[in-house]
């Protein structure tokens, strides 16, 4: 008895209820959803990050930083970042263009087809439309009562 209730506790803790799956499914579209939108936003994340370094990029790598009236604020630092990006981006496009070969394959099927005599087939009319008709019906058809 012991055994019954404890395999059915295990059982019961790796079941999970609708809305939580409900949840996974959601979190995980949502998930793969991003993954595929962050190539897309790498300028803007090398615009991020140089924002919230700009003070320590203005002070220790920017070239006018000895300068008294330093206009530049790192904005040449930005600038190469995002000029090395965009190469880096090209040089992966251009990769991807070099390592893709289309290759086609035409298979040649050979099929003897035999060619045979159709089967004629006569249907069987049961209501000849030459005679006149040799009584008329009157009252309506009704299904038994137990149908209903």
């Amino acid at each position: 008895m012991t055994k019954i209730i404890l395999v059915n506790n295990i059982y019961n803790v790796f079941l999970l209820s609708k809305t939580t799956k409900h949840t996974l499914k959601r979190l995980f579209v949502i998930f793969l959803s991003c993954m595929l939108l962050v190539p897309s936003f790498g300028s803007f994340f090398v615009y991020a990050s140089f924002k919230l370094n700009q003070e320590e990029i203005s002070k220790t790598i920017c070239v006018q930083r000895k300068m008294v009236f330093n206009t530049c604020n790192g904005r040449c630092e930005l600038q190469k970042s995002l000029k090395k990006y965009a190469d880096n981006e090209k040089r992966m496009q251009n990769n991807l263009k070099e390592k893709t070969d289309v290759v086609y394959i035409q298979t040649s099927i050979l099929n003897n087809f035999k060619l045979t005599a159709p089967i004629e087939s006569r249907t069987k009319i049961f209501a000849s439309f030459d005679k006149k008709p040799i009584a008329v019906s009157n009252t309506t058809f009704r299904p038994p009562s137990y149908f209903i």
